[in-house]
């Protein structure tokens, strides 16, 4: 089902490809136009949408800022936020380090603090145009749901931004800013591909062994693809997502449910 953003301005981080990439393939589609961010701009991508592009590292408070004054002052302003740009590391406990530790802490949780401070005041300033308010949408996981062995950085991470979104819904719901988590399974992206090298290397399995136990582990039989992902978001960025704030949306193929 098509969702009406008609005259919303969207941004999206890790938006050159896969999760970020489809959801602003499905914003646009919904009727919003989109920031695309990235640590390289996927001007391409932006030109094809009608959107526009920025390179944007999210652990950068500079650049966030750069980035919000574009979005006030080139843009007119925003409505969404879909903090999706994250990191995957698949590492023992004995051999993570705690360089990359703080890297995947960075990137993952840094970089949603960061935006949503920043952003905050943007999308509260038009949230009154809009019956469902403003939206802000945090990319987590079933790694921020259950734990898994080999993935301590990444699950704190996702933890993290789960419990971090529910305080934003929290403090933000008096100016009107809905804020909501997605926690997708494992989906067809080049994420997903390191999460099957990731589990084949610890398990001595291959990697086309590692894929059929990984896919067994979803009831649905099979791994996600992107645009489930995206028509998640999509549906927290619009009205019908009115009364929803502090959720958790779990899109994971039934993964969690056993």
């Amino acid at each position: 089902m098509m969702q009406d953003l008609d005259g919303r301005i969207a941004l999206v981080t890790g938006a050159g490809r896969g999760i970020g990439e489809a959801t602003a393939r499905a914003l646009t589609a919904a009727g919003a136009r989109v920031i695309l961010t990235d640590l390289t701009a996927p001007d391409a991508l932006a030109d094809s949408l009608g959107g526009w592009a920025l390179s944007h590292d999210v652990t950068s408070e500079a650049d966030w800022e750069s980035v919000m004054a574009f979005a006030r002052t080139e843009a007119g302003g925003l409505d969404i936020l879909v903090n999706n740009a994250g990191l995957f590391l698949m590492r023992s406990l004995a051999e993570t380090s705690l360089e990359d530790f703080r890297r995947i802490q960075a990137v993952n949780v840094d970089g949603v603090f960061l935006g949503a401070k920043h952003a905050a005041p943007l999308l509260a300033e038009r949230a009154p145009k809009w019956r469902g308010g403003a939206a802000m949408i945090n990319l987590s996981s079933v790694a921020g749901l259950v734990g898994s062995a080999g993935t301590s950085a990444y699950n704190a991470s996702k933890g993290a931004v789960r419990l971090l979104t529910k305080s934003l819904a929290m403090e933000l719901a008096a100016q009107n800013v809905r804020v909501n988590s997605v926690h997708p399974g494992v989906i067809e992206t080049m994420m997903g591909e390191e999460v099957v090298a990731g589990f084949s290397a610890a398990s001595g399995m291959g990697d086309n062994e590692t894929r059929v136990a990984l896919a067994q582990r979803h009831p649905l039989g099979h791994m996600g693809q992107v645009i489930n992902i995206a028509d998640a978001i999509v549906f927290l960025a619009s009205d019908r997502a009115a009364f929803m704030t502090g959720s958790e949306l779990v899109v994971d193929g039934g993964m969690t449910a056993n």
